[in-house]
């Protein structure tokens, strides 16, 4: 297996027969736990930083490889926006468990603008529109947060 193929897939997460995006999301949300509690918010979207970097790297190569825009596999996009999303909201399972159902409700309708950050070019394209849902999800999040929802 390729590197770009070992990122990109997330180790093939992103074969799991049923909702692949969801799976990758899920993982990413138990590994966000530890991030923030030992390194803080802000490690944590540092990570999800780092990991948009490398994943647009990753996902650029895999799609040439297979010869796909936007290869459903790849969801090293969903561990990204997870952990981005999470660095938003407190560090609680109630705020956790929202960052997740709002970042999967944005990645998946894609409302605008997130549906024109879709239409960006190789990894940057296929990155964008899940760091385009973990904002929007983060805004949401950290306004409940303020207003001491979570």
């Amino acid at each position: 297996m390729k590197a770009s193929e070992a990122i990109s897939t997330l180790f093939g997460i992103g074969r799991a027969p049923v909702a692949p995006g969801t799976v990758a999301s899920i993982v990413a949300l138990i590994l966000a736990w530890p991030i923030a509690l030992y390194s803080g918010r802000f490690g944590l979207l540092a990570a999800g930083i780092v990991v948009s970097a490398i994943g647009a790297w990753a996902s650029e190569h895999y799609a040439q490889d297979t010869k796909q825009a936007d290869p459903s596999e790849v969801v090293v996009d969903e561990l990204a926006g997870q952990w981005i999303a999470c660095a938003f909201a407190p560090i609680s399972f109630l705020a956790f468990m929202l960052a997740f159902v709002l970042f999967r409700i944005f990645d998946i309708l894609k409302p605008w603008p997130i549906s024109r950050l879709e239409k960006l070019h190789g990894g940057v394209g296929i990155m964008a529109d899940d760091l385009g849902a973990a904002v929007a999800a983060g805004v949401i999040i950290a306004i409940c947060a303020h207003l001491r929802i979570v």
